[in-house]
């Protein structure tokens, strides 16, 4: 009995020091949503919250379920005196922070391309204006719901509305240049029909 009275206490301590895992992941979870949502390190990111929050959350519970353990067992070649499951908690919870400083960087390494990005879009719509201000003023009421779409890299298509929804004024916009390149396109389906589609490809 008294030799009970003292493992209890021992495993109460070990299980207070190994409790890191599970709040880290809830905590980081929501970080990492918040980091791929507004500094993404692909592209424009997953598209909003709630899709980056889903992709941090497969991210961080395959970090979990899968490589806690066999982290915790490296940690345990080194300190055979830790419980398993203390190593496997340690181990995951140092797994969810670096899955977080890993997505800061890569945001913040992917940053200067979005700018330039977001860059080449307000110059598409620039170019667009303009265009509909010298040639097709009966857009001219469209220009405030101007839709930008990219095709590839320094190629846009934007479209301006006018009276007949399904009839929109487009134009390839070519952002590699200065001032940008404006193409008229002669369909005149919205980028709206193309996104619902996938795109030109």
């Amino acid at each position: 009995m008294e030799r009970v009275e003292r493992v209890w206490p021992r495993r109460l301590r070990w299980r207070l020091a190994g409790a890191w895992m599970w709040p880290a992941f809830a905590v980081l979870t929501l970080v990492d949503g918040l980091v791929l949502d507004l500094l993404p390190f692909y592209g424009d990111g997953p598209g909003g919250f709630v899709p980056a929050l889903l992709l941090a959350g497969f991210l961080n519970l395959l970090a979990v379920a899968v490589l806690a353990p066999l982290g915790g067992r490296v940690l345990r070649r080194r300190r055979p005196d830790l419980p398993r499951l203390v190593a496997a908690d340690y181990a995951g919870a140092w797994l969810l922070a670096g899955i977080a400083a890993l997505l800061i960087a890569g945001g913040l390494v992917h940053r200067p391309a979005v700018a330039a990005a977001d860059d080449d879009e307000r110059a598409a719509a620039a170019a667009a204006h303009d265009y509909v201000v010298a040639q097709e003023r009966s857009y001219s009421d469209g220009l405030a719901s101007i839709d930008a779409m990219r095709l590839e890299e320094d190629l846009y298509r934007v479209c301006v509305p006018g009276d007949d929804p399904r009839r929109w004024l487009c134009l390839f916009v070519s952002t590699d240049q200065r001032p940008a390149g404006v193409t008229r396109d002669p369909d005149q389906a919205p980028n709206s029909v193309y996104r619902m589609h996938g795109g030109f490809g």
